[in-house]
């Protein structure tokens, strides 16, 4: 189920989406509003009066109060395309450089969030988590 919250937020985009049966969300935010960084605490809010859980690419929301992430880690990928501009910098051609891809993905579970909501995450889940908030 899709929702736009641009123009109406959060509340009204989480609400929407619960009357359509949405059972998770999984928030997307478009690169252009990637700076407000306030939108997943919002949408965490908003999900949280619903006891509808919210699941997100960036372990930083998940403490915020999300259910889990799988993802990147924003440092990580940071680091590797300093690196790569560094080569530019250093006078390589673009062009000769390899293609870069993250190695790495992290599980971040809030077990808090989940006892909140009345999830219990399964012993699967828990397992291969890199890191559990409790």
């Amino acid at each position: 189920i899709e929702v736009d919250v641009s123009s109406r937020g959060w509340d009204y985009g989480v609400e929407r989406a619960a009357l359509r049966g949405a059972e998770v969300i999984v928030p997307v935010i478009r690169f252009t509003e990637a700076g407000r960084r306030g939108d997943g605490k919002l949408v965490v809010r908003a999900a949280a009066k619903r006891r509808i859980p919210v699941i997100f690419a960036g372990a930083e929301m998940v403490e915020a109060g999300g259910l889990m992430s799988y993802g990147t880690n924003l440092v990580d990928e940071v680091r590797r395309g300093a690196d790569l501009l560094a080569r530019v910098l250093k006078g390589e051609k673009p062009a000769n450089l390899p293609v870069d891809q993250a190695a790495r993905f992290e599980l971040v579970v809030n077990l808090k969030t989940a006892k909140a909501i009345g999830i219990t995450i399964p012993q699967s889940i828990m397992l291969r988590a890199d890191r559990v908030i409790e």
